[in-house]
C-alpha cells in the first residue's frame, strides 16, 4: 500500500511540473448522448496548407499538440456527416478548448457510401475487455443467452444461468444499466441482433455498483444514427417451436428521436430429468429411480417506446416505458420407482402436474443529460421505476401404481407477487486537463417485494392447507452509495483509482413471524486499475477491487413448490452477502493474423455462499443455500483470436483454474480444494456474396464441492446466414445444442445417501429468422429497451 500511495505521489503532480506547448481539445458529438469515434480533425493554416490532423477517439475526445501561434481553419469529417470549418486563433503556450462539436449527418452521403472498415474483434480498455460481437453469425441469430455463449470467459448453462470464469456470482448489465431479465432465461427476451458488443469488466471501477464478486458483463446495444424513419422487422420460426415477430420503428431529427418496438413469442421447451436416489446404505437400503418429462409452453408480449429530446448541444432527456408481459403453461409428468438392494420393486407412483403463470414487467426510464464547453465534462441523471407482478398456480394429481392402485388427494399452491423498485443516481465527468479525469457520483435505491404463498390438499369436504404452508413475505432493501474515481495518463502509463461506499439495509418480515429479521451492512470497496502501452501496440494491464456478493430473492425466499415428491429447493432468508478480493494482470497484443490475450487471476471470497443439501425427518430432501467461511480461486486464462486467411476466423479460449473452499454447517465439513478448467473453439468462414458458416464447441470441465460432483458438460452449435438486397436483408439458420449434448449430471452425497442425477432442459433447437431493415444496414438497429434495475 506504501508503494502504491507512493506511485500516486509522484505521477500526479508530474502532468503538472511542465508547461504545455499549445493544444487544441474537444469531443465530437452526434447529439448530446452520442459521442463520435474516429472522426478526422484537420487544423489549416489561411492557404489551406495542413498543419496537424487527429482522430477522435473511441469516447469522442481529440487533441491536437505542439501547435505554433497563428490564425488558422479547423476542419470537423466524417464519412456520411456534413463537415464543419471553425476558425480559430492559437496563443503560444495556451490550450484552447473547443468544447463539444456537433456533426449532422448527410443523408445522400449515407445513402451512397458503405463504411468496411472495423473494430478489433478484442480490445483492452482501462478497466475492461471488449469483444466485438455483432459480425458473428451466432450472435445475429437467437437470443441474448446463445450470444453470450460465445463471448470468451463466459457461459450460459441450458437453464440461463450465467458465470464468468466459472463463478456465477456476475452483475450482468445492459448499456451500464443493472438488469432484471437474468433469472429463468428471461434474457432471451432480447434479440441477439442488438448488441453491437460485450464489455467482460473482471475489475470493475468504482463508478459502477459493487456488486458480483466474479465481475460485470455490460451488453451494449447498438444505436441508430441515420436521421428520417427507419426500423425492421424480424421473424423467426423453431422447432420445438419458437416464433417470433418483432417490428420496429424509429424517426430521427436534429431535435427529436421517436423509437417503439413490438414483439410476440411463441414457444416450446422439451425437457427430461432422471434421479437415481439410494437412501439407508447404513442399514437397509432404499433404492429410488425417478424420471421427469417436461413441456413448457410460454407466450411473451413485449412494448417499448419512447422520446429523445435535445434542447441544444449541451441538454437533452429521453423518457421511456417499457411492458413484457408473459403467460405460461407448464405440464410436467414424474415416475417413482421404488425397490430394495436386490433390485426387486416395491412399489411406485405417478405425479402429472400442470401450472399457469401470469407476469407482468413495467418500466418507466427517465434520463437527462448535460454536456459543456469543456470537452468530456458531463452530468447525467438517471431515473428508474420498474413495478411487476405475477401469480402462479400448480395443480398436483399423484396416484400409487403398485402394489395396489391408489389414487392420492389432489395438492395445488398459489403464489402471488409484486415488487416495487425505484432507482435514482447522478454522475459527473470532470476532466482536469488533457491528460486526467476526475468522476464522481450518488446512487439511491429502494425496493420493496411482496409475496403470498399456499399449498392446499384436497379433502372430502374442500382444501385444507398442507404442513401449515401458509405465509405472506414482505422483502424491504435500501442501498444508498457514491464514489470518486480519478484517472489519468503519463506517456505510456493509464491509471485509474476509485473508491465507492455503499450503505445497505435489510427488512425481512413475514405473517407467521418466523423469518422477521433487520439486517445493516456498510462497506468501502477500493478500485485500482493500472495500464501500459508498449511501443509495439501490446497492453499489460493490473487491476484490483472489492467485490460484494448479495444474494438473489430466489435464495432468500423460503416459499418452495411441491412438484417433486422426493427433493426440494428452498431460499434461505439467514443468508448474508458474500465479499471477494479480486487481483488480475492482463497482457494483449494485436498482430495482423493472430489476437494473443493471457491473464492471471486471484480471488479470494468471504461469507462464501455455497449449497446444502440435507435429508429431514420426512425422508425429504432439502437443498438450500448457506454460507460458509470462504473460498480462493486462483486461475490463468488464455483467448487466443486467429485469422490466416481473409475468409476464416478461429477463437480459442482456455480457462484453468484451481479452487479451495473452508466451512462447517450442521455439522456438515465444506472443506474442499479441486481443480478445473473450461475450453472453447469457434470457426467462421466468410464467404462471397455475404455468405456465412459458423460452428462453437464448448466445454466445461468437471468440478465439485464437499458434497456434489459434476461431471464434465460439452455442446455444439451450428449457424449460417445470408445477407441480400443490398443489406435490407439477411435470413440466418442455427441449432443450438446439436445432437443433444449438453446434459448435466451430477451425484451429491452424505453421510447415508446417494443422489445422482442427469438433467436436459432443453432439446436441441432448430431456428430460422429473417430480419428485414427499412432504412438500415445490417450493422445498425432500431432502439431497443434498458432493462430492470434489480433481478
Amino acid at each position: 500500500m506504501k508503494q502504491l500511495v507512493l506511485f500516486f505521489l509522484i505521477i500526479i503532480p508530474a502532468q503538472y511540473s511542465f508547461a504545455q506547448k499549445a493544444q487544441i481539445i474537444g469531443v465530437i458529438h452526434e447529439n448530446s448522448d452520442i459521442t463520435v469515434p474516429y472522426a478526422t480533425i484537420t487544423l489549416k493554416q489561411i492557404d489551406d496548407k495542413p498543419i496537424a490532423v487527429g482522430i477522435s477517439d473511441a469516447k469522442g475526445i481529440f487533441r491536437l499538440e505542439n501547435l505554433s501561434e497563428g490564425n488558422y481553419t479547423l476542419i470537423y469529417s466524417l464519412i456520411g456527416f456534413k463537415t464543419i470549418t471553425q476558425p480559430i486563433q492559437i496563443i503560444a503556450d495556451k490550450e484552447m478548448n473547443v468544447g463539444a462539436i456537433t456533426l449532422q449527418p448527410d443523408g445522400k452521403l449515407l445513402e451512397e457510401v458503405t463504411v468496411t472498415g472495423q473494430r478489433p474483434s478484442v480490445s483492452l480498455k482501462i478497466d475492461k475487455k471488449v469483444f466485438e460481437v455483432g459480425k458473428d453469425i451466432l450472435s445475429q441469430s437467437g437470443a441474448v443467452t446463445d450470444l453470450l455463449n460465445i463471448v470468451p470467459s463466459v457461459s450460459v448453462t441450458p437453464t440461463g444461468s450465467i458465470s464468468l470464469r466459472g463463478n456465477s456470482n456476475v452483475l450482468v448489465l445492459i448499456d451500464g444499466r443493472r438488469t432484471g431479465l437474468t433469472q429463468g432465461n428471461a434474457l432471451d427476451q432480447l434479440p441477439a441482433d442488438q448488441v453491437e458488443r460485450v464489455e467482460v469488466i473482471t475489475n470493475p471501477s468504482s463508478r459502477f455498483d459493487a456488486a458480483g464478486s466474479a465481475g460485470i458483463i455490460n451488453i451494449i446495444l447498438k444505436k441508430n444514427k441515420k436521421a428520417g424513419f427507419s426500423g425492421q422487422i424480424r421473424l423467426v420460426g423453431g422447432s420445438p417451436n419458437e416464433t417470433r415477430v418483432t417490428p420496429s420503428i424509429n424517426y430521427k431529427s436534429n431535435k427529436l428521436n421517436l423509437f417503439a418496438t413490438y414483439g410476440v413469442r411463441l414457444s416450446d421447451y422439451v425437457g427430461l430429468y432422471t434421479m437415481e436416489q439410494s437412501t439407508g446404505l447404513s442399514s437397509t437400503p432404499v433404492y429410488l429411480n425417478q424420471r421427469q418429462d417436461e413441456n413448457r409452453h410460454d407466450n411473451a408480449k413485449l412494448l417499448y417506446f419512447g422520446a429523445d429530446f435535445k434542447f441544444n448541444d449541451h441538454n437533452s432527456i429521453t423518457a421511456a416505458f417499457l411492458r413484457n408481459s408473459t403467460h405460461d403453461h407448464d405440464k410436467t409428468q414424474l415416475n417413482y420407482l421404488y425397490s430394495d438392494k436386490n433390485g426387486i420393486l416395491d412399489s411406485s407412483l405417478s405425479r402429472n402436474g400442470e401450472s399457469w403463470e401470469k407476469r407482468s414487467y413495467n418500466q418507466l426510464e427517465f434520463n437527462y443529460t448535460k454536456t459543456f464547453d469543456k470537452a468530456g465534462k458531463k452530468l447525467t441523471v438517471d431515473m428508474q421505476y420498474d413495478f411487476w407482478n405475477s401469480d402462479k398456480e400448480w395443480n398436483l394429481a399423484t396416484s400409487k401404481t403398485s402394489p395396489i392402485s391408489i389414487d392420492l388427494p389432489m395438492i395445488r399452491t398459489i403464489s402471488d407477487g409484486s415488487s416495487k423498485d425505484l432507482m435514482i443516481k447522478a454522475d459527473m465527468v470532470q476532466p482536469l486537463d488533457s491528460n486526467s479525469t476526475f468522476e464522481f457520483g450518488l446512487k439511491a435505491e429502494d425496493r420493496r417485494v411482496n409475496s403470498d404463498f399456499i399449498a392446499e390438499q384436497q379433502n372430502s369436504t374442500g382444501w385444507e392447507t398442507v404442513d401449515q404452508i401458509d405465509n405472506h413475505l414482505l422483502y424491504k432493501e435500501l442501498i444508498g452509495s457514491g464514489y470518486v474515481q480519478f484517472s489519468g495518463k503519463a506517456g505510456a502509463f493509464s491509471y485509474q483509482g476509485g473508491l465507492r461506499g455503499e450503505l445497505t439495509r435489510i427488512g425481512i418480515e413475514d405473517r407467521i413471524g418466523s423469518y422477521t429479521n433487520k439486517k445493516k451492512y456498510n462497506r468501502l470497496f477500493p478500485t485500482l486499475n493500472i495500464s501500459y502501452l508498449f511501443k509495439e501496440g501490446a497492453t499489460l494491464q493490473g487491476s484490483y477491487s472489492k467485490r460484494i456478493n448479495r444474494p438473489s430473492l430466489r435464495m432468500i425466499y423460503p416459499f418452495n413448490e411441491l412438484t417433486d415428491l422426493s427433493t426440494r429447493y428452498i431460499g434461505n432468508p439467514d443468508l448474508n452477502p458474500s465479499y471477494a478480493n479480486v487481483f488480475e494482470l492482463a497482457f494483449l497484443k494485436n498482430w495482423k493474423t493472430l489476437t494473443f490475450n493471457p491473464s492471471f487471476y486471484y480471488q479470494n471470497t468471504s461469507d462464501m455462499i455455497e449449497d446444502y443439501t440435507y435429508k429431514n425427518a420426512d425422508g425429504l430432501f432439502i437443498t438450500m443455500p448457506i454460507n460458509i467461511s470462504k473460498e480462493i480461486r486462483s486461475g490463468f486464462e488464455l483467448s487466443l483470436l486467429y485469422t490466416p486467411i481473409k475468409w476464416l476466423q478461429v477463437n480459442t479460449e482456455l480457462n484453468v483454474f484451481h479452487y479451495s473452499e473452508q466451512g462447517v454447517y450442521q455439522n456438515q465439513n465444506f472443506d474442499y480444494s479441486g481443480n478445473t478448467f473450461t475450453a472453447r473453439v469457434s470457426a467462421q468462414l466468410k464467404l462471397k456474396d455475404k455468405l456465412a458458416f459458423q460452428t462453437l464447441y464448448n466445454f466445461r470441465g468437471a468440478n465439485a464441492t464437499a458434497q456434489t460432483r459434476a461431471e464434465a458438460l460439452h455442446s455444439i452449435d451450428f449457424g449460417c446466414s445470408k445477407t441480400f438486397l443490398k443489406d435490407k436483408a439477411t435470413v440466418m439458420f442455427d441449432v443450438s445444442n446439436l445432437f443433444d449434448l449438453r446434459k448435466s449430471k451430477s451425484i451429491t452425497t452424505g453421510s447415508d445417501y446417494m443422489i445422482s442425477q442427469t438433467s436436459i432442459p432443453n432439446a436441441a433447437r432448430y431456428r430460422l429468422t429473417l430480419v428485414y431493415r427499412l432504412n438500415l444496414k445490417d450493422n445498425e438497429a432500431a432502439r431497443q429497451a434498458k432493462s430492470g434495475n434489480r433481478n
